[in-house]
C-alpha cells in the first residue's frame, strides 16, 4: 500500500498568508478609490478570500488530529494558522464596517492606514515564505523587524488620527462611525504584527 505523502503544514500557512496578502491590496485599492460599486466588488472578493482561508484552517486543523509527526508542535502550528486567519476576519471586517456604517467617502489619510495594512501584510506574507527556513533565514528575522515597525508608525497615526477626530468632529455620529473604523485599522495590523510575535517565538523555541 503506498505511503501517505506528508502534508505540509509551512505550505499551507503560506497559502494562509497568500490570501491575506490579496485581501489586504483588495482593501487599498478600495480605499483609495472608494464608491459603493468598488465597495460591492472589492468587498465580494475579500469574502471570499476569507472563506478559503477558512477552509485552510479548518484543513490544517483536522490534518493536526491524525497526525503523529509535525515540523514544529502541534500547538504552535495551530496558533499560528488560527491568528492568521485573525488577520483576514480583520480586512473582512472592515468592508462590513464600510457597508452597515453607510461610509460614503474616506475620511483624508485613511488611505495611509490601508497602505499600514498592506505593507505589514507583504511583509507577513515573506515572513510565512521564509518561515520552513528559520533555522537560517536572515530573511525572516528582518521580515518579523518590519512588520513590527510598522504597526509601530500605524499605531502613532492611530493616535493622531483619533485625536483629530475627536478634536475637529462636530458631527457625533461621523465621530462614533470613523471611531470604530480607525480601531479596527489599528486592531488588524496588531494582529499581523502579533503573528510575527508568534514566528519568532518558534524561531527561539527551535534554535
Amino acid at each position: 500500500m503506498a505511503r501517505k505523502k506528508q502534508y505540509n503544514y509551512f505550505q499551507k500557512l503560506n497559502e494562509l498568508a497568500v490570501l491575506i496578502q490579496k485581501a489586504a491590496i483588495c482593501l487599498e485599492e478600495l480605499v483609495q478609490n472608494f464608491s459603493q460599486e468598488n465597495l460591492d466588488g472589492y468587498s465580494q472578493k475579500i469574502h471570499d478570500y476569507e472563506h478559503q482561508a477558512d477552509a485552510i484552517v479548518d484543513e490544517i486543523t483536522n490534518e493536526l488530529y491524525d497526525s503523529f509527526i509535525t515540523p514544529i508542535d502541534r500547538e504552535d502550528i495551530l496558533e499560528v494558522a488560527t491568528h492568521l486567519d485573525d488577520v483576514l476576519d480583520g480586512i473582512n471586517s472592515l468592508t462590513y464596517l464600510f457597508e452597515n456604517l453607510a461610509i460614503s467617502a474616506m475620511r483624508l489619510e485613511t488611505d495611509l492606514f490601508a497602505n499600514y495594512v498592506r505593507r505589514a501584510c507583504d511583509g507577513l506574507e515573506v515572513a510565512m515564505k521564509e518561515f520552513p527556513k528559520f533555522k537560517n533565514s536572515k530573511k525572516l528575522k528582518q521580515m518579523i523587524k518590519q512588520v513590527t515597525e510598522t504597526e509601530s508608525e500605524a499605531d502613532r497615526l492611530f493616535s493622531r488620527l483619533k485625536k483629530q477626530l475627536f478634536t475637529d468632529g462636530t458631527q457625533v455620529l461621523e465621530i462614533i462611525k470613523w471611531k470604530d473604523v480607525y480601531e479596527r485599522f489599528e486592531t488588524t495590523i496588531n494582529d499581523a504584527e502579533y503573528v510575527v510575535e508568534l514566528i519568532g517565538g518558534v524561531v527561539i523555541k527551535n534554535s
